[in-house]
């Protein structure tokens, strides 16, 4: 007798950001309730935890638009809608520092919650994590392009032990410019003394293309550290303008270990990418971020579910399988953590004795004239929830249920999800039908949800997967 999980059948629930800090149990809204339904109705569901679950365990660490914390009581919260992989990659993860973070992760860890992505060293927070489910065994393996350097997780060594913080995967980039451009910008250069070439053999850990010593000027000013957040400022002597970015090589190599390793270990693999960076614009991704979702396929993960810009991106299917490039906020009730930092006040002209409400009222105000992620409007207002089915080991549908945030609800109300309805459900997948063209995805809309099924183009011209209706 053979085992159930032997048919290669599995439903999964991914959704993007979760960024709790009410309740979610006493509401009994129809909309709401299917929607937890839905998450029920997966084998396995998962969000990305984008709040640190604490009792303001450590001090506020850096500079940030808001210190993310969430009581550990939502923990439950997430539970109950039917979340049991939750990645703890992102680039809130050091806001409370080392003891914020370790405290959250074992909160994390006592509600039975599948994490990954951060950890006391490393190796921890590139390790899979594993849950096992009647469908199967699942690996979630979890990282982000967007954060700081010091948040980045250190190595453990016989003598010394590691850094605690999350698997970032580091990237920089170059920038294409034209001669006249170039030469102005060797001159700047050579005339403060920034310009190193050979580049200092930190940045030659990044992949970048190979090109004539002549032809590539570095602007940095040699008498300070590097900074963490744009490690390479390398320009490239070029017909016209552009931009490009490459990750780590040793970055790479070990996240793609342990993507194969978790395919050993288990029937099936998510990998969780946070990325906030764009290729010129928000609806399109980084060129690292694109290289590095195909590498992922490639090395055995089942599905690479991108979040972190706030708002969806396009769906690609490479080689049969699935790359979500991002999907966008499925909780956004970042404006009623309690309590923030006098740092975060300080960036609004706010004093001691104002409070974390003040600053949601001026960040309001200035974002929803903006259209930018913290007023929730717009398409950071809504998402969907994808779920994807495998069949005999091989991805056989993906469907896309629009959700609403209902961010024009007051602030104790507003970023709790509900099924999506009308000119919102509209939008969402009118959204992803057009960003995902680009990718050779098709998507079907009827009865209000994005179906799909899958006829896979395998190798060609980038591996690219055709999505055609039922």
């Amino acid at each position: 007798m053979s085992y159930a999980a032997a048919d290669g059948r599995i439903t999964l629930a991914l959704t993007g950001e979760s960024m709790i800090t009410r309740a979610m149990r006493p509401f009994t809204e129809p909309r709401f309730l299917a929607l937890r339904d839905l998450l029920h109705g997966a084998d396995a569901a998962f969000t990305n935890g984008e709040m640190l679950f604490h009792n303001y365990d450590g001090s506020p660490a850096h500079r940030s638009a808001t210190w993310m914390r969430s009581d550990p009581k939502h923990i439950a919260d997430l539970q109950w809608l039917g979340f049991d992989l939750v990645s703890t990659a992102n680039n809130h993860t050091g806001d409370y520092g080392e003891s914020g973070l370790l405290t959250s992760l074992r909160n994390l860890t006592d509600a039975g919650v599948t994490h990954a992505g951060s950890g006391r060293n490393l190796a921890e927070a590139i390790a899979p994590a594993y849950l096992d489910t009647p469908a199967g065994r699942v690996a979630l393996i979890a990282a982000t392009t967007s954060g700081r350097q010091a948040y980045h997780a250190g190595e453990q060594r016989p003598d010394l032990q590691g850094r605690a913080g999350t698997n970032l995967l580091r990237w920089a980039a170059e920038w294409l410019v034209d001669d006249a451009a170039f030469g102005e910008l060797k001159r700047v250069a050579d005339a403060n003394g920034w310009n190193q070439n050979p580049p200092p053999d930190w940045l030659r850990a990044y992949a970048f293309e190979k090109a004539a010593a002549e032809d590539v000027v570095y602007l940095f000013d040699r008498s300070m550290f590097p900074s963490s957040d744009d490690p390479a400022s390398r320009y490239v002597r070029s017909n016209g303008f552009g931009r490009r970015s490459v990750m780590h090589a040793s970055d790479i190599e070990r996240n793609l270990r342990s993507i194969r390793d978790a395919k050993q270990m288990a029937d099936w693999v998510i990998y969780s990418l946070h990325n906030h960076e764009d290729g010129g614009s928000w609806e399109v991704p980084s060129d690292h971020v694109i290289a590095f979702a195909h590498a992922a396929i490639d090395a055995g993960a089942d599905v690479v579910v991108g979040h972190g810009p706030h708002r969806d991106r396009g769906i690609e299917i490479y080689n049969g399988k699935p790359i979500f490039y991002s999907l966008g906020n499925f909780i956004a009730e970042n404006n009623t953590v309690e309590k923030l930092p006098q740092d975060a006040l300080d960036q609004f002209g706010l004093g001691l004795t104002d409070s974390a409400v003040d600053l949601y009222d001026l960040r309001d105000t200035r974002s929803r004239a903006e259209g930018t992620s913290h007023s929730g409007l717009g398409p950071f207002g809504w998402t969907a929830v994808a779920m994807v089915s495998f069949d005999a080991g091989a991805l056989s549908a993906i469907e896309l249920h629009p959700v609403d945030l209902v961010p024009t609800a007051p602030r104790g109300q507003a970023g709790r999800p509900m099924l999506a309805e009308g000119a919102v459900r509209a939008a969402a997948l009118d959204g992803f039908q057009s960003m995902s063209a680009p990718f050779g995805t098709a998507i079907d809309i009827a009865d209000g949800v994005g179906r799909v099924t899958v006829r896979s183009s395998v190798g060609g011209s980038g591996g690219r997967g055709v999505v055609t209706t039922p």
